[in-house]
């Protein structure tokens, strides 16, 4: 009776038909007097007794709940056990008059959505994105309280959530402080995960349990936060089979997501990157927070293949976009890492960008960038059927670029006297090869975006199509943070700015990314995490690094993470200067990233002299796409191994990678997905006999076999090794 009486009354603040039908009180057998009373106490003291609301999609479960003193709260479980134990949700302003108190519950709603998209490039084809969405309406109890939503949409593999500030008459701008979302663990799972530096993520990953958590032991590459807070996407795993992964999608104008862990507790509690001044975040609404995501699984590859944070992202902005093209590319780049040329033209210091005579200087000989050696990659390039080649160290200004904290760094526009833009930009179009610009602002953003608009009406003179942007340093606007909302902002700007100019994008040094190039396909890949120019530095990266990066910084998208390496064993380069130092893989593992390392920009890194000499196993290399119809992972472990495969984009070809850690392994592949009836020819990349990534790192051998779906491969992967493998279809 009282569902149909509500509206005779038209009271604004009674809950909605979904909150009476999980509260606590009886949907039935209520009669016209407990209307009055309701009416007579109120509806504050309706709203702050204990709620529950859910949402459910197959054998994921969301929950949200007011607590006894009104504070919100959700947990999460997967097939009946618990992913995510109740934990709290609100959001803290600077003005003390927040999010982060009592609440109460003014209404709720629930909606399906089942729907399927095309990507313009990715993993696989279509995209279902489904889910059961909750929205709950909540008040501040005061009499003019302020209003928030927090919406949840409940998949199959997972949840994401988030908070938005609808308009309203008591609040217009505000300034947020914290937020005190929580993630609350039910056990002591194991976690794998770097530092919560608010500049940089590029450490490798450490695994431990959560309560062992501790960064205090590792070196700071930029700014290390506290010795318990660590980065997202973080991987979990617990000892009962349940997979987690916790990040966030569609950041845009809202500083980055870290993680404070309580050890005691297995509690994991958000903080958000700090801006200059203190705060976290400048906002006004209408507005709404990154959506907080929690993908959940009962076995590793369901999370690899999880879609949950691109559906979480806005679809594409950008109308047409046929110009948008994936591709392979080589450079100028991997020489200067192996110290056998400079990114300087010449050995000058102190230097000022306005009023130096460049062509003055005396070169140093090394200088990479030059035209000769640009012809040479362009060649190369041409030969074997790449699209583009990548020359970092072309304009003026790297005499004195890093460590410095200056502004005027670069121009974007002044080549070194020995880089011909013209004749490089005649000589490429006659080889049908494209140059890729290179920016590196050595995080001197001011500058940049002051210049950007002659950076980008160059680029489009000299017919650049994708630039590579890198972000090296301290930010400048000094104070901000290469994870606060300033730089979160200015990274979106450079991706909107370079759709409007048609031009692709390769952020380095960036945030991690959450989805985003959904919303801007021209946004191709980022760096974001250790990448594999740390094998040419220090200790390189342990042999599992890259069976890590797929479950914890490719959840949010593309790698630049730059494979290919031929030439493991470095000192044949430089030998004073590279002594010791090696790529931390076999050979044949360097082939099989171009598929496990999911990007629609991937780099065959090495020198063209390396390739040369190995052009039996530089044919992988040629051969593997970068834009895919259809992904399966065959089988993954966190930390341990890694075998994917992928159908090539309008082709009936595929091609599988299979890596592992520092362990040797035998792994099987089943061969059904493979097209039936169709016969394959098969070629198999592998670790040769007395393959080891330490001391026999370039052993290899390639076979070919004929195979169908009912074909079964028996890999044989050395330690830090791996194969990669072709399957193109024989004529009938």
């Amino acid at each position: 009776m009282l569902p149909r009486l509500l509206p005779l009354f038209r009271f604004p603040f009674l809950p909605s038909k979904a909150l009476i039908q999980s509260s606590p009180l009886p949907t039935h057998g209520i009669n016209f007097l407990l209307v009055l009373l309701l009416l007579a106490a109120g509806y504050g003291a309706w709203a702050q007794a204990p709620t529950a609301l859910t949402a459910r999609l197959d054998k994921v479960s969301l929950t949200f709940a007011l607590g006894p003193t009104g504070q919100p709260t959700y947990s999460i479980t997967y097939g009946g056990k618990p992913a995510i134990n109740p934990s709290r949700l609100g959001v803290a302003f600077a003005d003390g008059q927040g999010f982060d108190g009592p609440l109460t519950v003014v209404s709720s709603e629930t909606k399906d959505v089942d729907e399927t998209w095309q990507p313009v490039w990715g993993e696989v084809k279509n995209i279902r994105n489904h889910y059961q969405q909750l929205t709950v309406h909540l008040r501040q109890p005061t009499p003019n309280g302020r209003l928030l939503d927090v919406v949840f949409r409940v998949f199959a593999d997972g949840v994401g959530f988030r908070y938005e500030f609808p308009r309203q008459p008591n609040l217009a701008y505000f300034t947020v402080q914290d937020e005190q979302t929580e993630f609350n663990l039910p056990a002591n799972h194991k976690a794998f995960w770097i530092p919560g530096d608010y500049d940089s993520n590029e450490y490798a990953y450490t695994t431990s349990r959560v309560s062992e958590v501790n960064t205090t032991p590792i070196e700071a590459i930029q700014l290390k936060a506290a010795p318990l807070r660590i980065q997202t996407p973080l991987m979990l795993k617990s000892d009962d089979g349940l997979y987690l992964n916790i990040h966030e999608a569609a950041l845009v104008n809202y500083p980055a997501l870290m993680l404070d862990v309580n050890p005691q507790t297995f509690g994991l509690r958000s903080h958000l990157v700090p801006g200059a001044t203190g705060a976290k975040a400048y906002l006004q609404t209408p507005e709404h927070t990154p959506w907080r995501t929690v993908v959940v699984a009962d076995n590793a590859p369901a999370i690899l293949a999880s879609k949950l944070i691109l559906n979480l992202n806005e679809p594409s902005t950008i109308a047409e976009t046929g110009w948008i093209q994936p591709q392979k590319f080589v450079g100028v780049w991997w020489e200067m890492h192996v110290n056998k040329a400079s990114w300087n033209y010449s050995d000058a210091s102190n230097l000022k960008l306005r009023g130096t005579d460049w062509a003055a200087l005396k070169p140093n000989g090394r200088h990479g960038a030059n035209t000769a050696n640009v012809k040479r990659y362009i060649d190369f390039a041409a030969q074997h059927g790449l699209q583009s080649v990548l020359v970092e160290g072309w304009n003026v200004g790297w005499e004195d670029w890093a460590g410095n904290w200056k502004e005027e760094v670069f121009d974007f526009v002044t080549p070194y006297p020995d880089f011909d833009v013209q004749e490089l930009q005649r000589y490429a179009a006659s080889k049908n090869v494209k140059l890729m610009m290179h920016h590196e602002t050595s995080a001197s953003v001011t500058n940049y975006e002051r210049r950007m608009d002659a950076a980008y009406r160059f680029m489009k003179q000299y017919g650049y199509d994708a630039a590579k942007t890198g972000y090296v340093g301290r930010i400048v606007p000094r104070g901000e943070h290469h994870d606060g909302q300033w730089m979160v902002n200015h990274y979106v700007h450079v991706a909107d700015q370079m759709a409007q100019n048609q031009l692709m994008v390769d952020m380095h040094e960036s945030v991690r990314p959450t989805g985003l190039h959904r919303t801007y396909p021209n946004w191709l890949a980022n760096e974001a995490a250790r990448g594999n120019e740390f094998n040419a530095w220090s200790t390189g990266n342990p042999p599992e690094h890259e069976t890590i990066l797929p479950f914890t910084r490719l959840m949010g998208g593309p790698m630049d993470y730059t494979p290919g390496i031929f030439q493991i064993k470095l000192e044949s380069w430089n030998p004073a200067q590279n002594k010791g130092r090696q790529v931390h893989t076999t050979l044949a593992k360097q082939l099989a990233l171009y598929v496990t390392m999911y990007s629609p920009l991937q780099m065959a890194a090495d020198l063209p002299e390396a390739y040369e000499q190995r052009l039996d196993a530089f044919q992988f290399i040629k051969d593997v796409p970068v834009d895919w119809d259809d992904t399966r992972i065959l089988a993954a472990e966190p930390g341990d191994y890694l075998t994917i495969a992928r159908k090539a984009k309008g082709k009936d070809e595929w091609y599988l990678g299979a890596i592992t850690d520092e362990q040797a392994r035998r792994q099987p592949v089943q061969l059904d997905f493979l097209t039936p009836g169709t016969r394959y020819a098969a070629t198999i990349y592998a670790d040769g006999k007395g393959a080891d990534w330490e001391k026999n790192p370039t052993a290899y051998q390639i076979r070919k076999v004929t195979v169908t779906s009912k074909s079964a491969l028996q890999l044989q992967l050395a330690a830090g090794g791996g194969a990669a493998v072709s399957f193109k279809p024989l004529k009938k």
